[in-house]
């Protein structure tokens, strides 16, 4: 069955300066219409899309010769929804198989869509961090036992790598960051520097869930490098972001637990120094005011861009101009963002409710 996204407009180029309703024509006016009504795409650009799947997470990497890594699968349930916007991203971007899967961990807003995604496309390969942790919470249980029965019905290969694996994705570099609770311990290259955030965090407690064994990655094509550690907790942050910033600086960070407290630290943000960030919140799930405001107060921040309005945050902490929100409140319509990026560090975003995008220069 093909699926479609929710209708968009079609796209334009937006300035970062200008105000809303008034910068088509100032910014370049309107690009040449493509049939899908959607940005075309150039040969050497990675494509990365962040699906709405309310307040989970499920990002579509896709290289320039259409290699691809899903990272996460979003819920289950709700008439297979979040199977069928990532079955639709697929579709966009020209995949008729993912190639690779990573489950970040086996919480169910992250792996509870992975069964109904099997069954929707094929998968050549999953991988995870290994068994699941958080064994005395049913609904993580029954994620974990249907996630490892649909891999086996399906026949995926999978793979549990380690801190410091890089995998063989095709046309970009993914290296593991943090796994099953550990994190790097030794800097990356340009890295090492000491970290002056660190006075502004921690300490934090430990936490027994799964999200501290998040799968995380830092991603690098070209000169663009693009973090996202899942749901990893501030208590692992402060592990490689302190006394030392064994990470260095990023272009875009994904949001880690859509914005919720336990993550997010001033050490993470702050250190990581991200250009734009984008949050995959929902409207009532994440979005917290703290991590929006120290995300927004990120030195050499440009935009942070966010899946949804957040109710938490109201009108004082989202993010100002409406542009930068896939969906705004009021009736949820699905809308996803997506990046497209090239070797050189410039990359565009693209809002999907808006059809605009904003280009961001190499620097």
């Amino acid at each position: 069955m093909r699926v479609t996204w929710p209708r968009i407009v079609s796209p334009r180029v937006r300035s970062g300066c200008l105000a809303a309703g008034l910068f088509a024509g100032l910014a370049g006016g309107l690009l040449p219409l493509q049939s899908s009504a959607r940005p075309a795409h150039k040969a050497e650009e990675l494509q990365i899309y962040f699906v709405d799947v309310e307040g989970g997470q499920a990002t579509l990497f896709v290289t320039p010769d259409k290699h691809s890594l899903l990272i996460d699968t979003g819920w289950s349930g709700a008439n297979g929804r979040d199977a069928d916007r990532i079955a639709a991203a697929a579709n966009e971007a020209g995949l008729t198989r993912l190639d690779f899967v990573l489950i970040t961990h086996y919480h169910i807003d992250h792996a509870g869509g992975f069964p109904e995604l099997a069954a929707k496309i094929p998968i050549g390969h999953v991988f995870d961090h290994g068994p699941n942790r958080q064994t005395d919470e049913p609904a993580t249980q029954q994620t974990w036992e249907a996630y490892q029965k649909a891999v086996a019905d399906k026949k995926t290969h999978r793979t549990t790598p380690k801190v410091g694996d890089v995998l063989p994705v095709r046309g970009m570099r993914v290296e593991v960051i943090s796994s099953d609770g550990a994190t790097i311990t030794q800097a990356l290259p340009g890295a090492g520097q000491e970290n002056p955030a660190c006075a502004k965090s921690g300490p934090y407690p430990d936490d027994k869930s799964e999200n501290p064994r998040s799968l995380g990655t830092l991603l690098t094509f070209g000169k663009l490098r693009i973090l996202d550690l899942g749901d990893l907790t501030s208590d692992k942050e402060m592990l490689f972001m302190c006394p030392k910033n064994l990470l260095g600086r990023v272009d875009i960070l994904v949001v880690s637990h859509h914005g919720t407290p336990s993550s997010s630290s001033p050490a993470l943000v702050y250190g990581a120094a991200p250009r734009i960030a984008v949050m995959d919140n929902g409207a009532t799930k994440g979005g917290s005011v703290r991590v929006l405001d120290t995300v927004k107060s990120s030195p050499g921040l440009e935009d942070l861009w966010q899946l949804h309005f957040s109710s938490a945050g109201g009108t004082e902490h989202n993010v100002k101009d409406p542009a930068r929100i896939a969906n705004p409140a009021g009736p949820d319509g699905g809308y996803y963002l997506k990046v497209t990026g090239r070797k050189d560090g410039s990359f565009d975003v693209f809002n999907s409710r808006t059809g605009e995008i904003k280009k961001y220069a190499a620097k």
